[in-house]
């Protein structure tokens, strides 16, 4: 039977199980789940399958096996490494769970909420709010990528530093094997000592092990005093001393701490409508940080304001502004958010999503930057993110006036320069999008042969017949 039968056999079984609403196979209507969304990718597939319950994706998931085709899951489909689209030789089926966003339950007292796998990100924030409750999970793509997706890639975002990556916010999970079967691990206990930890098997997997389909996951209690103040420094090092005596003077109470550059100030001001410059005078690094309390008028503000004070006395700090409304701290964080929208103006833009040790942030950018400066002259660095949690977004846009895309043509070595660098630092290449298919070659340069065997063995014990997003992560 050839692959073009077998499809259609298994296209008249599939709509039996999930119905008409279930099964997309318009051309135009297919788009959005086969392209990669920085448009390096677009995948192939004879039709996506939308199920509506857990039932459902366990038996599409039978079927597919049954018939040998591969399967790849898909969230949100905001991955920026290709991990949730099928390649483009059209013989993966693409199953979304966008139609699975039912919040099932939220305990309160537990501090816990119960979530399917297709919710909205933004949808559980405000489902955690509504019980006067933090779900701290917050990322750029908020309003569209799916918790689901978050699970599979681990997602991190601008508030790591205090909560922890999605890994640290989960207690439980729903997933279907790659056999079909149905794991219920939906716990909500902060204390399970009875083995294996299998649910963070899954988390971090990107769909190469099976299906999640629900999460038990934390919540926290709603901040009642939150303090942001957008301030210049010095410089890396200077941003780095910083971090450590808010975190001190605080209490630990920081929960965002971001570095921008000057050229990401611009590129925002330029680009992004509502950007302005919150200071007086031009600094060649900013810092955003963020303080949660759980008393109103608690004194982080005064505490804050007395650590910014003595940094500037010793010539770490600039000029700073600490935000007198939430329309204030609004324009902050739009500055920061609009960095990634206002790139795309400014020509092709090579990017890293590298972690490093805290301590070692101001050292990667001075190397990578006079590395990729050498190699190729007149390039502008963008480097920019997470410092408070070791996390840069180390992005290159290309020459001014220069070809595009000759410039994107060296995507690969300038990798290797930027990896090279990361990984002699003992950082990572991949802090918080994950490997998918962009990655893969990459990670085997740096992974021993035996960390890969034994994350091969792992998925030879789940996944022996190598169906779940294959090619993607190993």
């Amino acid at each position: 039977m050839d692959m073009t039968r077998r499809q259609a056999e298994l296209r008249t079984r599939l709509l039996e199980a999930v119905g008409p609403r279930g099964l997309v196979e318009d051309p135009q209507e297919m788009l959005p789940y086969l392209r990669e969304q920085r448009g390096r990718y677009t995948g192939s597939a004879p039709f996506v399958v939308r199920p509506a319950d857990t039932a459902e994706v366990s038996r599409v998931v039978q079927l597919c096996v049954e018939a040998g085709v591969p399967i790849v899951p898909q969230g949100g489909n905001t991955s920026l490494v290709a991990g949730s689209i099928p390649y483009e030789a059209g013989e993966e089926v693409v199953l979304s769970l966008g139609r699975m966003n039912r919040v099932r339950a939220l305990d309160a007292e537990n501090f816990t909420i119960t979530v399917e796998a297709g919710c909205i990100l933004q949808q559980v924030q405000a489902a955690a709010a509504e019980a006067d409750r933090l779900f701290p999970l917050s990322l750029g793509a908020e309003g569209s990528c799916q918790i689901g997706g978050n699970l599979s890639t681990n997602a991190g975002g601008v508030q790591v530093l205090r909560y922890g990556n999605t890994r640290d916010l989960v207690l439980g999970l729903e997933v279907v094997l790659p056999d079909g079967q149905v794991w219920d691990g939906l716990r909500s206990l902060r204390k399970d000592n009875t083995g294996y930890d299998l649910k963070q098997l899954f988390v971090g997997a990107e769909g190469t092990l099976g299906v999640i389909t629900a999460a038990v996951l934390k919540l926290y209690a709603r901040p009642r005093e939150v303090v942001t103040a957008f301030a210049a420094v010095r410089d890396p090092e200077a941003a780095v001393t910083l971090l450590g005596r808010c975190r001190a003077a605080s209490g630990e109470s920081v929960t965002s701490f971001e570095l921008i550059p000057r050229i990401a100030l611009e590129f925002s001001c330029r680009h992004v409508e509502g950007c302005q410059d919150p200071l007086g005078e031009s600094s060649p690094w900013y810092v955003l940080l963020e303080l949660f309390g759980g008393r109103e008028n608690g004194g982080l503000r005064e505490g804050l304001e007395e650590t910014l004070m003595a940094a500037y006395e010793e010539g770490l700090v600039g000029d700073a502004a600490i935000a007198e409304s939430e329309t204030q701290r609004a324009a902050f964080w739009r500055l920061r958010e609009g960095l990634v929208e206002a790139q795309r103006f400014e020509g092709g833009s090579i990017k890293h999503d590298i972690s490093v040790p805290v301590s070692s942030v101001p050292r990667f950018i001075a190397e990578a930057t006079a590395a990729v400066e050498a190699a190729c002259p007149g390039i502008r660095p963008v480097p920019f993110g997470h410092v408070g949690d070791g996390n840069v977004h180390f992005n290159l846009s290309q020459p001014e006036g220069g070809d595009t895309a000759a410039f994107l043509a060296r995507w690969d070595e300038i990798n290797t320069l930027v990896h090279d660098i990361v990984h002699a630092l003992g950082g990572s290449i991949s802090a918080e999008h994950g490997i998918g298919r962009m990655k893969r070659a990459e990670n085997g340069r740096f992974k021993s042969p035996l960390e890969l065997e034994m994350m091969r063995r792992v998925k030879r014990a789940f996944d022996p017949q190598g169906l779940m997003n294959p090619g993607k992560l190993l």
